[in-house]
């Protein structure tokens, strides 16, 4: 399988907790909920997996069985943490600069690297990743093993073959219940997905949006003739480029400045990431000492 979170990444992501703002307002607070782990009344047994302390093994079924069980008990967990991946056909768009990495793999990569947070935490966790008629349904749970099975699914992801359908997304929203932090990776093309986190965020859930963009989206470099396609729609559209960038990037800079305000609005916390970008970089801005969830209006006042 391969390797989501790179070691170098992974590194970066020391100091960065899960948070959840309270129900009320007051600032940062941890949501509760029921989990299994580590604590004092006991909920049931599972199997040894490499990295349990040896303390919880249970000896005296070890020397029945010759087997080793680990004794689970009812905790009190922060919060339970969802990954909603957008695997439309817009997510396959790639840099020229680097054709191998595509949007969706950087949305594979976050959505790991909030697994690995949110097990470092003892937090439970699940995956959604929508595109076309079949969603991808991992319910939450915790340990090792959910974070491999995410992980495994996250691999298998392929971009559809159009957008999100808005009649698959109706019977998912009671499979994401309260307390829980839903991060929303997507590059927001499809209205269907902006509808997805107001709704989510109006229903209480505390939703946190990763807007992912191309730097060729960002800064629109081309030159001469081009002929653009929607992956999604199909619709071609030829112009000169010299002489449509300056709309371009006027109009797709407002676009994304409307987004973030009324994702604001509804009380979502909201970071662009462009693909040339380090990985931990919104990860730090949503769960670490904060940043602007703003962008700038105007491709070209954005880094390169």
């Amino acid at each position: 399988m391969p390797i989501l979170v790179p070691p170098e990444l992974r590194a970066r992501l020391r100091g960065l907790r899960l948070v959840a703002r309270s129900a009320a307002g007051e600032g940062l607070g941890q949501h509760t909920s029921r989990s299994r782990g580590a604590g004092l009344e006991f909920a049931q047994y599972r199997g040894y997996e490499p990295g349990d302390e040896l303390r919880r093994i249970d000896w005296k079924l070890y020397a029945r069985s010759d087997r080793y069980f680990v004794r689970e008990a009812e905790r009190d967990s922060p919060l339970v943490a969802w990954a909603v991946v957008d695997a439309s056909a817009s997510m396959r768009q790639r840099d020229a600069a680097r054709p191998e990495y595509s949007k969706l793999d950087a949305a594979r990569t976050l959505a790991a690297c909030v697994f690995e947070l949110a097990l470092r935490q003892g937090d439970r966790f699940g995956l959604l990743a929508l595109g076309g008629a079949a969603p991808c349904f991992v319910p939450a749970s915790g340990g090792s093993r959910q974070r491999d099975r995410c992980a495994l699914e996250l691999t298998r992801l392929a971009p559809a073959s159009g957008g999100v359908e808005a009649a698959v997304l109706r019977p998912l929203w009671e499979r994401i219940q309260p307390p829980a932090v839903v991060v929303l990776l997507s590059d927001f093309f499809d209205d269907a997905l902006s509808a997805m986190a107001l709704r989510l965020a109006a229903a209480r859930r505390e939703v946190l949006t990763v807007q992912l963009l191309t730097a060729e989206e960002r800064d629109f470099p081309f030159r001469g003739g081009h002929r653009f396609v929607d992956p999604e729609s199909g619709v071609e559209r030829r112009v000169e480029a010299g002489s449509v960038r300056k709309d371009y990037l006027e109009r797709f800079g407002a676009a994304r400045a409307d987004l973030a305000h009324r994702f604001a609005a509804a009380g979502i916390r909201h970071v662009e990431h462009v693909l040339d970008r380090p990985l931990d970089e919104p990860l730090r801005a949503l769960f670490g000492a904060g940043g602007s969830t703003l962008p700038p209006t105007r491709g070209e006042d954005m880094p390169a």
